[in-house]
């Protein structure tokens, strides 16, 4: 049976011999006699699982042997708090929260500097909003504070589609401070240039498996300057010491990322993918741009390979286009209800062929609807 194409932005479509190989060991792991979701967290079997997964996660994004892994809990939105409340100290007095700059791109570094701001002193130093987030500020006009402990940028833009194509050089723009992304929509769709981050985070649930588990890579001298409201839970250098495992850990979450991993490993790992993300985007656009009937606003150099957001010239054929779409097998391509029109999120998970029977159906909408 064909399964329908699924382009949701997130909780995302996952690989289908992951969800195969996840159901063969539902009910026996490996012959344990217990499925993941019932394993003690600091048992063998888990242990085995987690240790895998870090160790192919650290080798698909390349991280170096200087920053840690950390499988924590609470999505993007948690660490819109956590990084502040770790890191906003970094260029301030011993356990005082300091200054933190913000380039706002779209609707999560939005949220990321509205929540940053109960824990830090915050400052926008550039901002997409009068564009209407449909481009990438310039590096060249970024007003960064001389006295600021991190820069915070999100580097894909689910809601808005917009995508940093390279991240920022802080060090070229005269800055000390410390480069944080919020990559949750497109990590291991990319490499990752270390050399410029001091920390990254994201939730899994777009490329690298189900909600419940969030990725932290953070490098080793930026742990140990929490604040002192800050939960123990929550503190990047306790749940460094811990394994990850201070707390329960999230563990069919991250045994869930961990097949995803694997996978990735035989697709060829993040550069493999990467040139097929290329090829998805590129279709995809391509369509859009084709005639007038869809459009895309976003500047082409800022264009989202992960989340495509695109209009239909007459909006009132909407719900006619949504629903053809789920009949021809095409789902969740509504835009989100902050902006409206369609979106197509198109991860890792996602094959090309996909892209191929939206792009088929988009043309053949447009011939009847036109």
């Amino acid at each position: 049976m064909q399964r329908p194409y699924n382009f949701s932005a997130g909780p995302a479509a996952m690989p289908v011999e992951v969800l195969e190989q996840a159901a063969a060991e539902m009910l026996d792991w490996h012959g344990s006699g217990m499925g993941v979701m019932e394993m003690s967290h600091r048992g063998k079997e888990f242990l085995s699982i987690y240790e895998h997964a870090e160790a192919d996660l650290r080798e698909l994004l390349a991280v170096p042997a200087n920053f840690k892994i950390l499988f924590m809990q609470g999505g993007g939105l948690a660490e819109n708090a956590i990084v502040p409340l770790n890191l906003s100290s970094l260029r301030a007095t011993a356990g005082q929260a300091g200054v933190t700059d913000f380039v706002l791109t779209g609707s999560w570094s939005e949220k990321s500097l509205k929540e940053a701001g109960k824990y830090s002193q915050t400052r926008t130093v550039a901002s997409g909003k009068d564009g209407g987030f449909t481009a990438i500020p310039p590096t060249s006009g970024w007003e960064l504070s001389a006295d600021a402990s991190y820069v915070h940028i999100c580097t894909n833009e689910t809601i808005n589609g917009v995508e940093f194509q390279t991240l920022p050089d802080l060090k070229a723009l005269g800055s000390r401070a410390e480069l944080v992304i919020d990559f949750s929509s497109h990590v291991a769709s990319r490499s990752v240039d270390w050399s410029k981050v001091g920390l990254a985070f994201g939730g899994a649930q777009k490329n690298l498996g189900p909600a419940g588990v969030t990725l932290v890579v953070v490098r080793e001298d930026l742990l140990g300057h929490a604040l002192p409201i800050c939960p123990s839970a929550f503190n990047y250098k306790t749940v460094a010491d811990n394994g990850s495992m201070y707390n329960t850990p999230p563990t069919y979450s991250i045994y869930m990322a961990g097949l995803v991993f694997q996978w990735l490993k035989r697709q060829g790992g993040v550069a493999a993918m990467e040139v097929r993300n290329i090829a998805k985007a590129d279709l995809l656009y391509q369509a859009i741009d084709a005639t007038g009937f869809y459009l895309n606003g976003v500047a082409r150099n800022a264009r989202s390979r992960m989340n495509v957001p695109f209009f239909l010239r007459d909006e009132a054929l909407n719900d006619a286009f949504l629903t053809g779409a789920k009949a021809a097998g095409l789902l969740q391509l509504k835009g989100h209800k902050s902006v409206g029109g369609m979106r197509a999120s198109i991860y890792n998970a996602m094959p090309i062929e996909g892209v191929q029977a939206l792009v088929q159906y988009m043309q053949e909408f447009e011939r009847t609807h036109g």
